[in-house]
């Protein structure tokens, strides 16, 4: 027990001062226990988001939170197990093609992912939308599964890392989320406490990004690494475009079967590059490549022969999906309602606000405002276009996709403010905005 009390450890860090380690055990374990009520945590945090915590500090939340619960074992799985994680964005379906890539190499992949909340998509509504697809798996379930078939990706159990879904939870309603600190201990105490051996971080940098610059993005990216590695974790992490969606489609049943044809050597040419540029770092890790280009070798034979696609059967049989998916994606979710948007005038796609059309894919059921929505699976949309490409009047730009005439209108309305045509060609930024 710190000698300070709660109020002159929230007046400590309002003023600069410095935590020591029992300092920030003690508001962790508090706060998680109901010792420490909302209103005082969330003025702590407040003084963070001013104030900020040193890199010391930094580790010590991250590992105060990740000790909050129960840590997952993994050593029972031969081989080092790496973990992907994404600071999130807009058409971000990676996981679902990247996790078979990557096990069909022969490198374990147990990962513990999310659900959307807002523009940005989550990979566990993703996965739901293939029928039957079940995302709880009991503990003993998901060691058996990563050490038969080599690749799990479910839920987050409540008694992992119980101190990040309380703190997010508050910091989503007190305005204190931007904050390098408690995003690294957010991000990096869920995967230590997820078991995973190295893990590679995806850092999202623009319009549809959290971090909208590269400074921002930089910051963020480094601090990731520099907490990783403190807690005993390889940690590598590439800073990736997002100033428009990922691949094409955007919308959890749309994105699986984009995802998919990225197994089947088909699919948007970005997102099988940013498969290739990760995928090719977790195998690396993982001790199975010898350098990047030998694991994107790797991969590209893996999608090539069938093994990738195979793999992917093999893991949605797993966990209860229909597996004739990989195959069919009409079998996924199809909404009812479809409509073409189409560019008024001739010019180059110059900027598509990825943002914003995220929230055109909200707008239609596809994500959602609070935790408690219902989602659309089948709602979203699927663009036709992408900055640097030239379109004539009348082409199309995408096609929305939705369970009414009415929620067509309300995503038409939000996508033509999201996209900007050019006279003049503007080239896309590159996928690998640094690594």
């Amino acid at each position: 027990m710190p000698d300070r009390s709660i109020e002159e450890l929230i007046e400590l860090k309002r003023d600069g001062g410095k935590h020591t380690p029992d300092e920030i055990a003690h508001l962790v374990t508090g706060y998680v226990d109901g010792v420490i009520p909302d209103y005082q945590m969330s003025a702590w945090l407040m003084a963070v988001v001013f104030r900020g915590l040193d890199d010391e500090e930094t580790v010590w939340l991250t590992d105060a939170m990740a000790k909050s619960g129960r840590i997952v074992d993994l050593s029972s799985i031969p081989g080092l197990k790496v973990d992907k994680h994404s600071t999130g964005g807009v058409g971000d379906k990676t996981t679902l093609a990247l996790a078979p890539m990557v096990a069909a190499c022969g490198a374990p992949v147990a990962k513990m992912s999310g659900r959307g909340l807002g523009h940005t998509g989550g990979t566990l509504d993703k996965l739901e939308s293939i029928p039957g697809f079940h995302t709880s798996l009991e503990p003993e379930d998901f060691l058996r599964q990563v050490r038969d078939i080599g690749v799990a990706v479910v839920g987050q159990s409540p008694d992992i890392d119980p101190a990040d879904k309380k703190m997010y939870a508050l910091r989503d309603v007190t305005g204190t989320v931007p904050s390098v600190p408690l995003i690294v201990g957010s991000i990096i105490s869920k995967k230590i406490a997820g078991g995973a051996d190295a893990i590679v971080l995806d850092v999202k940098v623009g319009s549809g990004a959290f971090m909208k610059t590269l400074p921002e993005a930089r910051e963020l990216a480094r601090a990731l690494a520099r907490t990783g590695a403190a807690l005993g974790k390889r940690v590598e992490t590439l800073l990736t475009d997002m100033d428009q969606p990922l691949g094409c489609a955007v919308g959890n049943a749309l994105e699986v079967a984009e995802a998919l044809s990225i197994l089947h050597d088909d699919g948007p040419e970005d997102l099988f590059q940013e498969c290739l540029a990760l995928g090719s770092r977790m195998l690396l890790l993982a001790g199975v490549a010898h350098d990047l280009d030998d694991g994107r070798a790797r991969l590209v034979t893996a999608v090539e022969c069938g093994a990738a696609a195979a793999k992917a059967r093999e893991w949605i049989a797993a966990q209860g999906g229909d597996a004739r998916v990989v195959d069919d994606v009409t079998l996924l979710p199809q909404a009812p309602c479809t409509r073409v948007v189409r560019a008024a005038t001739a010019g180059w796609v110059a900027h598509f606000d990825a943002a914003g059309v995220g929230r055109a894919a909200m707008a239609m059921g596809a994500g959602r405002a609070t935790m408690d929505d219902v989602i659309d699976p089948a709602a979203g949309l699927v663009l036709a276009a992408k900055v640097g490409d030239r379109v004539e009047a009348g082409a199309v730009l995408a096609t929305l996709h939705a369970a009414s005439e009415e929620l067509l209108d309300a995503g038409e309305a939000r996508f033509v403010e999201a996209v900007r045509l050019s006279e003049t060609r503007v080239d896309a930024r590159d996928l690998v905005v640094e690594q």
